[in-house]
């Protein structure tokens, strides 16, 4: 069957509200896909939409069940199927494993880890049914996912079992031509890391800035895995900064 032009594809990005969700999915916009946004804040999606005719603004919290049910199904009934979801929501609540609340545990949890699962599976499901068959999700990992950060528990945790749900989605998805990938991200420029420049803890306990670089370079790397087509996957991608404290000793 002919592969699908640019134009006639779909995608679902999650957390498109700021961030590297915004950037994201501005660049897949502006690349000609059809673009739901999802997230919360239905004033900030609005702001990333701007006047572009194709996109689609489906305020929704990830870590409910029926909220995510009701963003895919609008994906379906709006556009009749769906070849690409950036799994991109999350937050990044401080603490060790020491003083960190039940609460924030359980809302990072939540938020990084059953949101990403509950997406997933929603996609999966579209995608398995749709005709023609298959798709692609990509995860947004974190270099957290390879090593954590000083009081970072719970972000790590999540960020280690979102790999393994890279993975099993992977495998999974093989029967349904559902294609999955990560990619881990280290110090891109958005306001989440804008507090870098002033010092953040390392594992020595020294407060240092680290050096950040241009998320347009994150949109880029998830546009080149999107383009792909689906007999080909790039199973995990890192992109960090250059300079950034996270190979070696530092």
């Amino acid at each position: 069957m002919q592969e699908k032009t640019v134009s006639e594809k779909t995608a679902v990005v999650t957390g498109a509200g700021s961030g590297l969700g915004r950037r994201i999915a501005e660049a897949l916009l502006g690349a000609g896909y059809r673009v739901a946004l999802a997230g919360r804040r239905e004033d900030a999606l609005r702001e990333t939409a701007g006047s572009n005719a194709n996109a689609l603004v489906v305020p929704t919290d990830v870590a409910d069940p029926a909220s995510v049910e009701a963003l895919f199904s609008t994906v379906r009934n709006e556009w009749g199927r769906l070849d690409l979801l950036v799994n991109n929501a999350g937050v990044s609540l401080g603490g060790t494993v020491a003083d960190l609340s039940v609460e924030d545990w359980r809302r990072t949890v939540d938020t990084n880890l059953t949101g990403m699962f509950l997406c997933a599976q929603q996609a999966v499901r579209l995608m398995r049914d749709q005709d023609p068959r298959g798709g692609r999700i990509i995860n947004n990992g974190s270099i957290s996912a390879h090593a954590p950060r000083p009081a970072s528990v719970a972000y790590t945790a999540t960020k280690h079992a979102v790999t393994g749900l890279t993975r099993s989605i992977s495998l999974d998805g093989r029967a349904w031509n559902v294609a999955c990938g990560q990619i881990d991200i280290g110090n891109a420029a958005t306001e989440m890391t804008e507090r870098m420049a002033a010092g953040i803890p390392q594992a020595d306990g020294r407060l240092l800035a680290e050096p950040t670089f241009d998320a347009g370079h994150v949109a880029d790397a998830v546009l080149y895995m999107a383009g792909l087509p689906l007999d080909a996957n790039v199973q995990f991608l890192t992109i960090t900064a250059t300079t950034m404290p996270f190979i070696g000793r530092g």
